[in-house]
């Protein structure tokens, strides 16, 4: 297994990663900024109003965006278990 290969591989597997959770993120960042408008403009200064809605909004991602990311972590790890001949030896 060359260092390439490891390079290779780790990025593939960055990228999976960044691609599964990316629209949670976003979707937590959105909501976020908008409690953060809402909290500035109303002069209401609670810090559990904040954390709520980002949660509920990421709750309702994972029911949303959940089955899309499950297949792209079992199509990554399927990938990883056909190529494990390259991995040893």
């Amino acid at each position: 297994m060359s260092g390439e290969f490891v390079v290779s591989l780790a990025q593939q597997g960055i990228y999976t990663i960044l691609i599964v959770t990316g629209p949670l993120l976003l979707l937590a960042l959105v909501v976020g900024l908008l409690v953060s408008i809402f909290q500035a403009t109303t002069q209401i200064q609670e810090q559990t109003l904040a954390f709520i809605p980002k949660i509920v909004a990421v709750l309702v991602g994972l029911v949303f965006f959940g089955p899309w990311m499950l297949s792209r972590m079992v199509e990554f790890t399927a990938n990883i278990f056909q190529n494990l001949n390259q991995f040893v030896g």
